[in-house]
């Protein structure tokens, strides 16, 4: 098993420790594993402009235009066979960095528009398939590493860093909240702590070939069954929704106790599998054929109307 970990924070601090903590755990358990640190890294932001989905469509590979370091590190993830990553929390949620590799990552690599796409070559006999590695099963565990004392403070942490495998199904094996680093001042002075970063990294390891179904999630449970955040979008019924999944459940309250019932439909739809990311796919699609008449049949009056913002003055 090949196991890649990822540090987006500061060389030899605490999410460095962290992931090669779990690295040396999961290469005593048999692992293949490899270390990257992400802070000397050019990884500028999506701007949208949508040529790795053209290429996907019209024949070639998944391949994002912009050239910095965002390439070998994309290159990196496909190889592996699961993913330890860390993220420091500056402002309640994981550093930028993380953040702008998800956006040109992510739905660049959706798996269900990759799986019609690759039907369509096969039903076609093209000549050149997308890359298998698309396709693979991948494992992934988080860690969100924040100083401060009061857990409220790092919330959107490990939500965020969900986000890294919903598109390509990655299968999440477990998740650390390490908030409280302030106090611990470095990790190796905790060494209960170490040790619980450990069984993750040998945690990952016995999960090799196993189904989502046949994985115990290594960590806190949470409120949500499949992503295991307790984030949840209260609406004015008893009706709730994980933001992570996108999946809906029914409040329960107990006296003092509160639990959320997810049906085994909805789990099933989570944003991360198969039958989520399918929803997703014919969403955008069906969303395409508004798009394209209303452009025609406004083609004539869209420029008039768009002269004031393209003659706006006082742009930076």
């Amino acid at each position: 098993m090949k196991i890649l970990g990822i540090s987006w924070g500061r060389n030899m601090h605490n999410c460095d420790i962290v992931v090669k903590q779990a690295l040396m755990a999961a290469k005593e358990a048999g692992a293949e594993v490899k270390f990257i640190n992400t802070m000397g890294m050019t990884i500028r932001q999506c701007t949208g402009c949508g040529a790795c989905s053209r290429s996907r469509d019209a024949g070639g590979q998944i391949k994002c235009v912009m050239k910095d370091d965002y390439l070998a590190l994309e290159h990196e993830v496909l190889e592996a066979d699961g993913i330890i990553t860390a993220a420091p929390v500056y402002a309640l949620a994981p550093s930028g960095q993380m953040k702008c590799f998800i956006d040109r990552f992510g739905a660049a690599h959706d798996r269900a528009s990759a799986t019609a796409e690759q039907e369509k070559r096969i039903k076609e006999g093209a000549e050149e398939m997308l890359d298998e590695r698309v396709f693979k099963k991948q494992y992934v565990a988080y860690i969100s590493v924040g100083g401060a004392h009061t857990q409220n403070w790092v919330s959107l942490g490990l939500v965020n860093m969900g986000i890294f495998g919903i598109s390509t199904c990655m299968i999440p094996v477990g998740q650390i909240d390490a908030y409280d680093m302030g106090h611990r001042t470095n990790p190796v002075l905790d060494p209960p702590f170490m040790e619980k970063i450990a069984g993750l990294g040998k945690h990952m390891v016995a999960c090799e070939g196993k189904e989502r179904e046949e994985i115990e999630f290594y960590g806190e449970q949470g409120v949500c069954p499949v992503c295991h955040n307790n984030l949840i979008t209260l609406f004015d019924t008893v009706n709730v929704e994980c933001p992570l999944c996108g999946i809906r459940g029914t409040l329960k309250v107990d006296g003092e106790k509160v639990h959320v019932e997810f049906s085994e439909a909805e789990q099933k739809r989570a944003r991360g599998k198969m039958d989520g990311l399918w929803e997703h796919h014919y969403e955008l699609k069906d969303m395409m054929k508004v798009i394209i008449p209303k452009l025609e049949a406004n083609k004539e009056t869209l420029p008039k109307l768009m002269e004031p913002f393209k003659n706006f003055k006082d742009t930076y």
